[in-house]
This record gives structure tokens, C-alpha cells and sequence, in this order.
């Protein structure tokens, strides 16, 4: 981890974490892959804000770990899942930060979608 460069969040990149009110249901086509009240709204600085749900409420059955893997310098190393069954539009359409830095550790053990992969609904 030393060669990567690690920055700290701050008025340049902010990143905020909050529970999000209400239920997030995900869904791929009619199968749903999480039904939460347990998920945390991610906002990066002008970024769209994103979904994280805990890995507790996902059917991880349905998902397949793939060895893509990325970097974030706000959030750290980040590894992908796959929906099954697998096929073009749900590679590497799941990801995650196993190992997050402190700033963001909330996020440890969440789960984020791709929502052009999937259909993600908000009910209060």
C-alpha cells in the first residue's frame, strides 16, 4: 500500500456518509438482489450519490467475485463482483471496499451497484 497514494477527503473532495431513510430495494430485471433499510447514502464530491448496502441484506448467492480490481486514493483498493448469471451486463457490476480508510470506513462490508446495471428504488 505504501507505492499508492492516499488522500484524506476534505473541501477540495468531500465525501459524506449518512443512512439513507427508508427501504432500497435492488433489483435485475424481476429478481431481487437487496431489500434494506440498513443502507448508507454516499456523496462524493460532484459525483452522483451512491447506494451502499450492507452485505448482510444482499443474496450473495447471486453474485460471483471476479479478480477486477481498482483504486481509489479517497476510499482505497476496491474489488468486484459479477451478477449471475453471468453475462456482459452484470460484469464487475458490484463493488466494494473491503479494507477501507478510516475516513470512509462506514462503507467496510457494503456492497454498491452499478444503476445502469440494475434498478435501484428508494421507498420512504
Amino acid at each position: 500500500m505504501a507505492d499508492k497514494p492516499i488522500k484524506v477527503p476534505g473541501p477540495d473532495h468531500p465525501i459524506t456518509i449518512t443512512p439513507t431513510p427508508g427501504r432500497v430495494v435492488i433489483s435485475l430485471g424481476d429478481q431481487v438482489i437487496v431489500d434494506t433499510r440498513a443502507a448508507l447514502t454516499l456523496q462524493e464530491a460532484a459525483y452522483p450519490a451512491v447506494q451502499y448496502v450492507p452485505r448482510a441484506d444482499v443474496r450473495m448467492e447471486l453474485l460471483e467475485r471476479t479478480d477486477h480490481e481498482t483504486y481509489c486514493p479517497y476510499k482505497g483498493d476496491c474489488s468486484y463482483f459479477s451478477l449471475l448469471p453471468a453475462g456482459a451486463p452484470g460484469e464487475n457490476a458490484v463493488w466494494t471496499y473491503e479494507t477501507p480508510y478510516p475516513a470512509v470506513a462506514a462503507i467496510k462490508d457494503c456492497l454498491a451497484f452499478y444503476p445502469d446495471r440494475v434498478s435501484i428504488r428508494i421507498d420512504p
